[in-house]
């Protein structure tokens, strides 16, 4: 079972359904409203524990209400949450609209992620326990390169997703070993558009990188290898919410294991697939069993 420590956010998602998102200054009407446990963190260590792994969330929570519910939700799904702390205030939230063909817009509200801001002794010796680190990029940077830095020092691998966008120092990338973004963070990080060459220009600072293309797939691309482009199974989209995460969530524990490129890219994405069609993030995140039917 391959041993992922997660550090990221946890953010109670509060989510409007509506035909379409509001434009700038208009107000429309929902159909439905939901609170579902979330943040990209939490998201993504439930990924990889209903995948397979043997998950280690760090970070932490308010003491309010949503904070019991997104350590409960943590635990049900089988992840550890010893080194989630819980700090006083409220708990990160991230206020979601999600429109009738499934794309999102996105407010997050830090919360209890912004107290994050170095790591301790405790989490320091969980991540060197590790096999493999997974961070995003919702966390105060200094624990981000606190965390990488650690994780470099052990010979523990390193994943990064950097959302939400932003620019990334050397002193984070120079400890990365695979880089995570969409098309968009990628045409951000990059300064351009055709994920190809954006790719091109990721690899001069971190030696693998992956870029997510939604219902294209994604393109991988390593030093001194030629870039793979991978299609992504034919599914119709409820609600894309956390189905990046879900993809990372499912990759670590598959390369965890050993798989080679493709074979563990077909199992993330088949992850993905299933989680966007079903509605919310964490809730709609699939099962190993349903995982590996989906990707024979």
């Amino acid at each position: 079972m391959t041993r992922i420590a997660v550090l990221g956010s946890t953010n109670m998602d509060l989510v409007a359904y509506t035909a379409r998102a509001p434009g700038r200054g208009e107000t429309v009407t929902g159909r439905e409203f939901r609170t579902v446990p979330g943040g990209k963190g939490a998201n993504q260590a439930v990924a990889a524990a209903h995948a397979g792994g043997e998950v280690m969330m760090i970070g932490a929570i308010g003491d309010d209400v949503y904070g019991t519910r997104l350590r409960e939700g943590l635990e049900h799904a089988g992840v550890d949450t010893d080194l989630l702390h819980t700090a006083e205030g409220p708990s990160g939230t991230a206020h979601i609209v999600v429109d009738d063909i499934g794309s999102n817009a996105i407010v997050v509200v830090p919360g209890a992620n912004g107290v994050v801001t170095t790591l301790g002794p405790g989490e320091i010796a969980a991540i060197a326990a590790s096999e493999i680190l997974l961070m995003q990029l919702e966390l105060p940077l200094s624990a981000v390169v606190e965390g990488a830095r650690a994780a470099r020092a052990q010979g523990v691998r390193t994943i990064l997703t950097p959302a939400p966008v932003q620019p990334l120092p050397d002193e984070l990338l120079d400890h990365i070993d695979l880089l995570v973004p969409n098309e968009h963070e990628a045409a951000e990080l990059s300064g351009q558009d055709e994920p190809h060459a954006a790719a091109q220009i990721l690899l001069r600072r971190v030696p693998e990188v992956i870029v997510t293309l939604g219902a294209k797939g994604c393109l991988y691309a390593a030093r001194g290898g030629e870039p793979v482009l991978f299609e992504a199974p034919s599914v119709t989209a409820v609600d894309t919410t956390g189905a990046g995460d879900t993809f990372v969530g499912a990759l670590a524990v598959a390369l965890g294991e050993g798989r080679p490129v493709a074979g563990a890219v077909a199992f993330a994405s088949a992850a993905a697939a299933l989680c966007v069609q079903k509605p919310g993030a964490s809730t709609s995140m699939p099962y190993r069993s349903e995982i590996e039917a989906e990707a024979v």
